[in-house]
C-alpha cells in the first residue's frame, strides 16, 4: 500500500541566516568566518561561537552561491568521457589522486566531469553552468575557438585542452604519445627485428592514443630499409589475444609494441599458451608494452616498456592556480610529461 501522506519532504538545509540567529551575529559575520575572512574582522571569541551554531545546526556553505558572489567558482573541472576514464589505467588514476590533492591544498575542488555532449560548444554550456575556475578537457575531441569563448563569458578564468595546439584563449596539455612509439620502435629494430606489429586496442577511448603511438613506430621504421609495420586488432579478453596468438605463424612478425603493459601480458601468456617463446633472441617474439607496471616487472621473462614519466601533480596544479590568477596569461603548451623505456628481457 502507498503512504496516502506521500513520501516524507526532504529536509530543508541550514542556511546562513539559522547561524548568525543562533550565534546571534549578522550573515556578514557568519560569511567572513566561514570563508576564511574574519581575520582582523572578527574577534575570536565570535568566530567560536559562529562555528559552533554552523556545526550545531549542521550548515554547509553553498557552493553554488559562493560562485556567483564571487563571478567564479573554486572548481578545478577534468572533462573525460565516463567510457574513457577506466581505459586511462592506473597511471591516470594516481595522477589524479594527487592533482585532486595538490588543488585541494591550494583552495580548490577537483571535479571529475564524464556527460558526454553533442559538440564541444554544447559540452563547455554544461562545464559552465558549475561556474569552474578552470577546466581542463583531458579526452575527446580538443575544444574550438566557440566553446573556449563560451566558457570564459561564463567565468572561466583558464582552459586547458589537450594536444599539441590550442584554440584562442586557451593553453595546451601536451603528452606527444608518437614518441613513446619512435622509442619502442627503435629499440626492436636496434635489436635486428625488422617485422613490427604494433597492437591497437578495440576499447573505446583509446583510437587517439594508439594511432600517435602507431604512427612512431611507423616513424622509427621509416629510415631502416627492409622494416615493416603491422597494425594488429586486440581487445583486452583472452579469447581475442588466444585468435590474435593462434594467427602469430601467418603474420610472420618477429616483435610487437603491445599498447600498453596490459595487452602486453595478456598477449605474452596468449602466445606462450600457443607454443610461442617471447623473449630477446632471435628466434623469440619480441614484446614491448607500457606504463612500466610494477606486474610487467613481476612477469617471466621482465618485459620491456615505454614508462610515461608524467609530471609532478602539484606542479601541473600550481600551474592551473598560477593561470586563475592570472587570466590574461598568453597561451602556450605545456608538456604535460615524457617517455623512457625501460629494457629488460622480454625484448
Amino acid at each position: 500500500m502507498t503512504d496516502p501522506a506521500g513520501p516524507p519532504a526532504t529536509p530543508t538545509p541550514p542556511t546562513s541566516a539559522a547561524v548568525a540567529r543562533r550565534a546571534g551575529v549578522s550573515r556578514a559575520t557568519v560569511s567572513y568566518v566561514l570563508n576564511g575572512r574574519a581575520a582582523g574582522r572578527v574577534a575570536a571569541h565570535t568566530q567560536a561561537r559562529v562555528r559552533a551554531a554552523a556545526e550545531e545546526l549542521g550548515y554547509v556553505p553553498h557552493a553554488a552561491a559562493r560562485s556567483l558572489r564571487a563571478g567564479r567558482g573554486s572548481i578545478v573541472l577534468m572533462a573525460a568521457p565516463a567510457d574513457a576514464v577506466p581505459a586511462f589505467g592506473p597511471l591516470f588514476s594516481h595522477f589524479l589522486a594527487g592533482f585532486q590533492s595538490a588543488l585541494h591544498h591550494l583552495g580548490y575542488t577537483g571535479v571529475l566531469h564524464g556527460a558526454p555532449a553533442a559538440s564541444p560548444v554544447a559540452a563547455a554550456r554544461a562545464w559552465a553552468e558549475l561556474r569552474p575556475a578552470a577546466v581542463l578537457a583531458l579526452h575527446g575531441p580538443p575544444l574550438d575557438a566557440p566553446a573556449v569563448e563560451l566558457l570564459r563569458r561564463a567565468g572561466t578564468a583558464a582552459v586547458l585542452t589537450h594536444g599539441p595546439q590550442a584554440p584562442p584563449g586557451a593553453h595546451a596539455l601536451f603528452l606527444d604519445h608518437r614518441e613513446a612509439g619512435v622509442l619502442a620502435g627503435e629499440h626492436l629494430l636496434a635489436r635486428g627485428r625488422r617485422r613490427i606489429g604494433v597492437v591497437l586496442p578495440a576499447e573505446p577511448g583509446l583510437a587517439a592514443f594508439a594511432g600517435s603511438r602507431l604512427a612512431g613506430v611507423r616513424a622509427a621504421a621509416a629510415g631502416c630499409p627492409g622494416a615493416e609495420v603491422r597494425p594488429l586488432d586486440l581487445a583486452l579478453t583472452e579469447e581475442s589475444a588466444a585468435r590474435l596468438a593462434a594467427a602469430w605463424p601467418a603474420l610472420g612478425l618477429d616483435a610487437v609494441f603491445a599498447y600498453n603493459d596490459e595487452y602486453a601480458m595478456l598477449l605474452m601468456r596468449a602466445l606462450q599458451d600457443a607454443g610461442r617463446t617471447v623473449g630477446g633472441d632471435p628466434e623469440q617474439i619480441a614484446v614491448v608494452g607500457a606504463d612500466d607496471l610494477l606486474p610487467a616487472r613481476l612477469l617471466r621473462p621482465r618485459l620491456t616498456s615505454v614508462r610515461t614519466e608524467i609530471a609532478a601533480p602539484d606542479r601541473i596544479a600550481g600551474l592551473v592556480d598560477g593561470l586563475v590568477r592570472d587570466p590574461a596569461a598568453a597561451p602556450a603548451v605545456h608538456r604535460l610529461g615524457t617517455f623512457r623505456l625501460m629494457a629488460r628481457d622480454s625484448s
